[in-house]
């Protein structure tokens, strides 16, 4: 009503902790004046969020930075310095970080045009009835859990191309490259299709698909799994034209050891 008198008591919101330099080890594939190529390793969150502010990419990077007295750029906040694209925390393999941000405009517009070389590897369950192939599913946060991504008609266009490279008894290691980079698209591409990424926890990557479960493979299975805690995924290849000096760039990276253990036990037959 008129001249009525409203309180309202406001939470306290707590600030946002400091985003502090740590000296993290970090493989550097290359770097200059305008950006870095790093290999990000598997566990390792690449920027701070909710309830992960410390031992992220981007504290490595600042640590890193402060010793050769360069920038990272700062588009996005201190929170996400010099950050052109991420990946999820257990997915590990190469990432480009901009310096300034000149750099990080035309990097972003590499990737939002799709004119950036991106090929993952990933282990995954089952042998595939066609060894080549691309999944189109539009992808959409779950309104059952906001974590997790599914295939859904209102989602955005996402384009995966998959190609199997090697076939095991159960498993195989599987080449893909991305037409478009929707959150976990990987991994939730490969789920829908029938063969999800083996180790995933989030997209039944630990639970068997496409295989006998015998005694001898129920043993095997969880040998395999105990192996790997994680999804095996790994962006294995970045490769684009420098946005600043013109020059082609192109870097690979090997498999993680721990997706190679897995791959070495299935070949033994261990």
């Amino acid at each position: 009503m008129p001249n009525d008198e409203i309180d309202i008591n406001l939470p306290n919101v707590p600030d946002k902790p400091d985003i502090v330099a740590e000296d993290i080890s970090i493989p550097i594939l290359f770097e200059d004046d305008y950006l870095i190529i790093v290999e990000k390793p598997a566990g390792m969150v690449t920027h701070p969020a909710y309830k992960n502010h410390t031992a992220t990419l981007v504290n490595a990077l600042l640590f890193h930075i402060a010793k050769t007295a360069s920038n990272l750029s700062a588009i996005n906040g201190i929170e996400r310095a010099g950050i052109v694209h991420r990946l999820d925390k257990n997915t590990s393999g190469i990432l480009v970080v901009a310096k300034d941000e000149d750099t990080h405009r035309k990097l972003s517009k590499l990737f939002s045009v799709h004119n950036i070389e991106r090929e993952y590897a990933a282990v995954c369950w089952g042998h595939f009835n066609k060894k080549k192939g691309t999944i189109e599913k539009p992808l959409g946060r779950s309104q059952k859990d906001r974590k997790k991504v599914i295939v859904r008609e209102d989602g955005k266009l996402a384009i995966t191309n998959y190609e199997v490279v090697k076939e095991y008894e159960f498993l195989s290691l599987v080449k893909l490259n991305l037409k478009t980079g929707r959150t976990h698209q990987i991994r939730v591409h490969m789920h829908s299709i029938g063969h999800p990424v083996f180790g995933d926890p989030d997209y039944e990557g630990r639970k068997p698909h496409g295989v006998p479960l015998t005694n001898k493979n129920k043993e095997k299975i969880k040998q395999l799994l105990e192996l790997l805690p994680r999804q095996a995924l790994h962006a294995r290849v970045l490769g684009f034209t420098h946005p600043i000096t013109g020059e082609k760039l192109h870097f690979e990276s090997d498999l993680p050891e721990d997706i190679k253990r897995v791959i070495e036990c299935v070949e033994s037959g261990v």
